[in-house]
């Protein structure tokens, strides 16, 4: 019935999560190549020609200004309910829970930390680098702004870069940056740049930063993205030391064998003790044989039995011969005379 196809589908499923390797042969870690020093270099210039332009007031603040002022929540307000709930995607710790999840079953999958563990590098990073930028340049959000024109810059803000944009960029990359294969490598590629791309648009939508915040944003995950290669060997060296530890763990809490003690060993308690020449022998009392079970013991109903539980008075092996003629409380009869 329609039960069948459903478990058909599910068959194929688990069929092909168990021709997945416990662990992999060799396990695929990206390298700093040249190509890669290249965009990591491009993205580094772009990066601190953002951070001059706001910094100088140039074209770009004045381009955050005619966006604050456009206020593109108000020009289409039919979609505000919807990017409410959009722009979680780039908040730090659904996405952080989501994603590790993902990576702890990979981690489980293939006996290997390494999925948690960039992971962990990654957030790391993102924490150090967004956050020092953030509270070093202080920088006011446009809710915030006091001054029309100015860039809004040391002031106590806390608002560039972007920090949702970055942690999109670096959380949904990351999964991209794992991929076993090329083909999942590419679609988890683009799926990260266009989750990005929405979060960074979102936030400026909903008027919470300036266009230059999220320019900064895209630009500091993906150089931390650039930059993973160069922490593999302390990841590796770090997953190392964890599965060491825990290998000594395991074998401390591992209990000694018991040594077996032989069946057929006779006891030595029961044992006779010999006793010495020229000295009495203390007397022992015998063992008694077994005693052969009982008889059961036919006692008296009493006030406490039930009917059930009553048992006949007349004990078992009578010498009264059964009177079949007798009728309970009637008198007994009588031989007729003459007879």
């Amino acid at each position: 019935m329609r039960t069948e196809p459903n478990l058909r589908r599910l068959d194929r499923v688990f069929a092909r999560l168990d021709r997945e390797p416990e662990r992999p042969a060799h396990i695929d870690v990206p390298r700093m190549s040249r190509h890669r020093v290249v965009l990591f270099s491009g993205t580094l210039a772009f990066y601190a020609a953002i951070v001059w332009a706001v910094v100088v007031s140039s074209w770009l603040v004045r381009l955050d200004w005619q966006v604050m002022f456009f206020r593109p929540y108000q020009q289409w307000p039919q979609i505000h309910a919807f990017l409410d709930y959009y722009v979680v995607l780039g908040q730090r710790g659904p996405t952080a829970v989501m994603v590790a999840a993902w990576l702890g079953w990979r981690s489980w999958r293939q006996h290997t930390l390494r999925p948690l563990l960039t992971l962990g590098a990654a957030l790391l990073l993102l924490n150090i680098t967004v956050g020092a930028a953030k509270y070093g340049m202080g920088r006011l959000g446009p809710h915030y702004a006091t001054v029309i024109g100015s860039n809004e810059m040391w002031r106590g803000g806390d608002i560039f870069p972007s920090g949702h944009t970055a942690n999109a960029v670096v959380t949904w990359g990351i999964l991209a940056y794992l991929a076993s294969t090329p083909r999942a490598r590419r679609w988890l590629s683009a799926l990260s740049a266009v989750t990005s791309l929405g979060v960074g648009l979102t936030t400026v939508y909903l008027g919470t930063h300036w266009l230059s915040d999220v320019l900064l944003g895209w630009a500091a995950g993906l150089l931390i993205l650039l930059a993973l290669p160069w922490f593999e060997p302390l990841i590796a060296r770090a997953e190392t030391s964890i599965l060491a530890v825990r290998d000594r763990r395991r074998s401390r809490r591992a209990a000694p064998v018991p040594v077996p003690v032989p069946v057929d060993a006779p006891a030595p308690a029961l044992s006779p003790v010999p006793a010495a020449e020229g000295d009495a022998a203390p007397a022992r009392e015998p063992v008694a044989a077994a005693r052969a079970p009982r008889a059961p013991v036919y006692l008296a109903p009493g006030p406490y039995t039930t009917r059930a539980e009553r048992t006949p008075v007349t004990p078992a092996g009578s010498r009264r011969p059964p009177h079949s003629d007798r009728v309970r409380g009637a008198a007994p009869a009588r031989p007729l005379a003459g007879g």
